[in-house]
């Protein structure tokens, strides 16, 4: 995927909506993750919700970048209308490879289980490990720097795994369930 993008790069990038789709599959599926974990939820529910998240958010992900790919340019829509789909495709397909990753460690523990008491550090790493290699090929396609990309990356999705963690666990405690 990565060559496609530096590929594609002077005729037309689609980097926009790779680190768009890859971005929000990281922080959306992690935090549903961070959130199931903070709410105690079993490996099961954390699948479901989890898969559910993934291909539902990625669906309407590329679906909003063909349509807003679409608005930029309704007079040569006819024309150019393989752009648009493209960028719903490479949105849908960036959010569902790399919103897996926070998904994948459990997916081992439901078939392993006594990988389970692992799973929740290995989703941990490998997710920020993910939203620093974003950062980093963001950085490096557009010339910025790649420290400061990858900072902020980690930054974004540490921030949003915070969050849903710390919902989840009031919550479950608020309830009482």
């Amino acid at each position: 995927m990565f060559e496609i993008l530096l590929r594609k790069k002077k005729r037309q990038s689609y980097l926009p909506e790779f680190v768009y789709g890859s971005m929000d599959g990281l922080v959306t599926t992690f935090a549903i993750v961070t959130g199931s974990i903070g709410a105690s939820l079993p490996v099961g529910i954390i699948l479901i919700m989890g898969f559910a998240n993934v291909f539902a958010d990625a669906f309407s992900m590329g679906a909003s970048s063909y349509l807003a790919a679409v608005s930029e340019d309704p007079e040569h829509r006819k024309i150019h209308e393989k752009h648009p789909v493209r960028k719903g495709i490479v949105t849908f397909l960036s959010f569902v490879i790399i919103g897996l990753i926070p998904l994948l460690p459990f997916v081992v523990a439901y078939i392993i289980p006594a990988f389970a008491s692992k799973a929740i550090q290995v989703s941990v790493v490998t997710t920020m490990i993910a939203f620093g290699v974003v950062g980093y090929i963001t950085g490096a396609v557009l010339n910025e720097n790649k420290i400061v990309t990858t900072i902020r990356n980690l930054t974004i999705g540490g921030a949003a795994a915070a969050i849903s963690f710390g919902v989840g666990y009031a919550l479950v405690n608020l309830f009482g369930i």
